[in-house]
């Protein structure tokens, strides 16, 4: 027996998540990205990472047949951007501050809002119930002095790490 979309979704609303924007360019070379929390490491060597993406994404298209994405990891303030970017608007990019990548094609990577990004190149897709997995292996990166943005239970919020506890000795 499996569980039901309500139990699925209830149980991963109680999973805290970064939130990242992935980004990448439609087969005419125009700026495309959407809202994941679904980013994991799947390898040290190679360095490889993987992202999901639905089967319905207007996206899914762009990230496969461009061979290249950015995964750029939200900093503290990016509530805005994610909603933008979780939105189904093709002109998520005005306003929004970016440059292409040099190793990945030309790919956006995000100027501002951002705690980390990886440039990666698609080595594999591999088709999952309603969503595809891309698992690309990085080949830049860059982290920054920043908070990172966290998602759970249908609400944003920043990590901020807990005291040291230092055992005392008698």
């Amino acid at each position: 027996m499996t569980i039901g979309a309500e139990s699925f979704r209830d149980f991963f609303g109680a999973y805290p998540t970064a939130v990242s924007i992935v980004t990448t360019l439609d087969a005419d070379g125009e700026p495309r990205g959407l809202t994941c929390n679904s980013v994991a490491a799947v390898s040290l060597a190679p360095p490889l990472l993987s992202i999901c993406v639905a089967n319905r994404s207007k996206t899914l298209d762009a990230f496969t047949s461009t061979g290249a994405f950015v995964v750029n990891v939200l900093a503290e303030g990016g509530e805005e951007l994610s909603t933008v970017f979780a939105g189904s608007s093709h002109r998520k990019f005005t306003g929004v501050s970016w440059e292409p990548s040099a190793i990945a094609d030309g790919v956006p990577v995000l100027t501002t809002g951002t705690l980390a990004y990886a440039e990666c190149s698609v080595v594999q897709s591999v088709p999952a119930g309603d969503h595809r997995i891309l698992i690309g292996r990085i080949d830049g990166s860059a982290v920054f002095p920043a908070r990172p943005l966290l998602y759970q239970r249908s609400t944003y919020s920043v990590w901020r790490p807990a005291p040291s506890v230092t055992a005392g000795r008698d």
